[in-house]
């Protein structure tokens, strides 16, 4: 059988005797979204620009209709990042909510990650400002009357150094409130010190930008407290985490990082209690930001307490060592961690075509990294901390990530994300502001996204303004994640590697009894890749002739099932089932 791949990618299915038990539907894809972003629709974008120069989604943006453009491209969770209030140079006086102080927040808009408050949305999102709880509350009811998920931030790390809750439950004090300030570590307290010293405003790399005159490095904090990459000082630098404070898990980094878990610390408590608060008001599931630098034994805890109330909740966490993924997920209890330091970083190098770049690091990462585990890893190329695709420090151009997004999508029964602007290759140009100009969407300013907005198309979500190849590229996405949510092999299957020359091309099967998928990726940029693929024996059935079908051109033709000749063209990839 010949199959030539003259798309940007075929995806050509060779059916036999197909019944419905082939399709089946538990394999999280997931979209990862901005409100302040995703629905955005001014487009002047002047760096640093204030809310009211470059404007901000609002969580009403995400209509019934930009729902329905989600879910086409088979998504079954969307994961709203920077929901929970954080820090933010923005004036929200009139409703209690004072400015942060410049010299500890990032960009105008300020960092997600920097938490000033649990029980609170961020305020940027709301039409009325009063009723923003509301408001999340009502895309919560339209993500789930669409039949998707709503998965949010949990940050148990660190929170912004202005921390203070406008909105907690009665009986709930902030974090620090009865700490004793003149111990650098204690069993009862929730922050670590620096007794004695001051916080040192670490120096700024923006004095040219309109925020430098707000910059003043005259914001006050005595004693200091420990910043939130385990800078255990009073001076971090500009590259660390300086506008977040670390939270005490019971654990004295200063003293080989002996442990105190009995009786269990405050955070614990309270920590599990804002878990359960967000359950409460109908999200699905926690990306959990920074897993590793939180115990594993507060993951033990946490994640069977809430989920006795919650059990259908899911936990993602982030994670980067590979050494520790097995404990975060049989100790810890996660559902899913990230596979970024692994699969990502490897698909990255062959997608950018480096010297040396090889599909062996795709067999390294499920026979060795994620043995056993593979179907418990998320798999990604794009997110709020990477690099877009089509940047021009990272490829430059977003088809040439085509190959690496199918084994992403297929290499594992586990989810699949996509990041909001990818599916239209999104190039992130520009210098927005505290982002800077470095490859990615900006998370720290106010700010529109251009190709995306060609999709939004000023709230009509019909992508009537995107050109020819960015219309492909979304088909592409769509068609390929609708095959990885619903392919039984795909889903449950096992995986054998098929041993090819080419160090650029990679080949695999997974398989259950009832479907078998060859999957073939090409990374070369200029080489096709033509070659015999033998079918191993053993998924081999005694029929000689078989009914083949591409379903993107819709052609049958009849077949000896002995071999496959294949032509993959450069930079493409095919999934084939046999």
């Amino acid at each position: 059988m010949k199959i030539i791949c003259r798309n940007t990618i075929l995806i050509l299915w060779v059916i036999f005797g197909f019944s419905g038990k082939t399709m089946c539907q538990s394999k999280p894809i997931i979209y990862q979204l901005l409100p302040r972003l995703f629905g955005n629709q001014q487009s002047r974008n002047i760096p640093y620009g204030t809310i009211a120069e470059n404007g901000s989604g609002k969580f009403e943006d995400i209509s019934f209709k930009a729902l329905e453009g989600i879910k086409e491209l088979g998504i079954t969770h969307i994961w709203y990042t920077g929901v929970i209030a954080h820090a933010s140079l923005t004036d929200y006086s009139a409703f209690g909510i004072r400015p942060d102080d410049a010299d500890v927040v990032k960009g105008r808009a300020g960092s997600p990650y920097a938490i000033r408050d649990y029980y609170d949305v961020d305020p940027d999102l709301a039409v009325d400002v009063k009723n923003r709880m509301m408001e999340f509350e009502a895309l919560i009811s339209r993500t789930h009357q669409k039949e998707l998920k709503v998965i949010i931030d949990f940050v148990p790390n660190h929170v912004a150094r202005n921390y203070h809750s406008l909105v907690k439950p009665v009986g709930i004090k902030d974090f620090g409130a009865d700490d004793d300030v003149s111990k650098s570590f204690s069993t009862g307290n929730e922050y670590y010190y620096v007794p004695g010293k001051s916080f040192i405003v670490p120096d700024s790399q923006e004095q040219t930008n309109p925020l430098s005159g707000l910059k003043d490095r005259k914001f006050e904090e005595n004693p200091a407290k420990a910043t939130g990459n385990n800078i255990f000082s009073q001076s971090p630098s500009n590259g660390d985490w300086y506008e977040t404070v670390k939270l005490n898990y019971g654990v004295d980094h200063a003293n080989g990082d002996r442990q105190y878990f009995s009786p269990i610390p405050g955070v614990w408590t309270k920590m599990r209690d804002i878990l359960v608060y967000w359950a409460s008001k109908g999200v699905d599931g926690f990306r959990c930001d920074v897993a590793e630098m939180v115990p594993v034994e507060f993951w033990e805890w946490v994640i069977p307490e809430v989920k006795k109330s919650y059990p259908k909740l899911i936990f993602i966490g982030e994670a980067y060592n590979p050494a520790a993924y097995k404990s975060y997920l049989t100790k810890g209890n996660f559902d899913y961690l990230y596979d970024k330091v692994g699969l990502y970083d490897g698909l990255k190098k062959l997608i950018r075509n480096e010297q040396g770049a090889s599909v062996k690091d795709i067999s390294k990462v499920w026979q060795v990294e994620s043995a056993g585990f593979g179907d418990r890893m998320l798999r990604f190329l794009e997110n709020h901390d990477e690099e877009r695709i089509a940047s021009a420090g990272f490829a430059g151009k977003a088809e040439y990530a085509i190959p690496a997004m199918v084994v992403s999508a297929t290499l594992s029964g586990g989810p699949v994300m996509l990041y909001f602007g990818q599916e239209v290759g999104e190039p992130a140009k520009g210098i927005e502001g505290f982002g800077g100009d470095d490859n990615r969407t900006t998370i720290f300013d106010y700010w529109g996204v251009p190709e995306h907005q060609k999709w939004m198309n000023k709230g009509a979500f019909d992508g009537a303004l995107l050109a020819p190849e960015q219309k492909r590229l979304r088909e592409f996405y769509k068609k390929l994640m609708h095959i990885a949510g619903h392919s039984e092999a795909l889903i449950k299957g096992d995986i054998v590697e098929i041993p090819l020359a080419e160090d650029r091309v990679y080949a695999f099967v997974r398989y259950t009894e009832n479907q078998r998928l060859l999957i073939v990726a090409n990374f070369d940029r200029t080489q096709s890749m033509e070659r015999t693929v033998e079918i191993p024996a053993a998924f081999l059935k005694n029929r000689e002739i078989i009914r083949s079908t591409d379903l993107l051109a819709n052609l049958e033709v009849a077949h000896t099932l002995q071999s496959l000749t294949l032509k993959v063209l450069p930079g493409t990839a095919q999934i084939i089932e046999f």
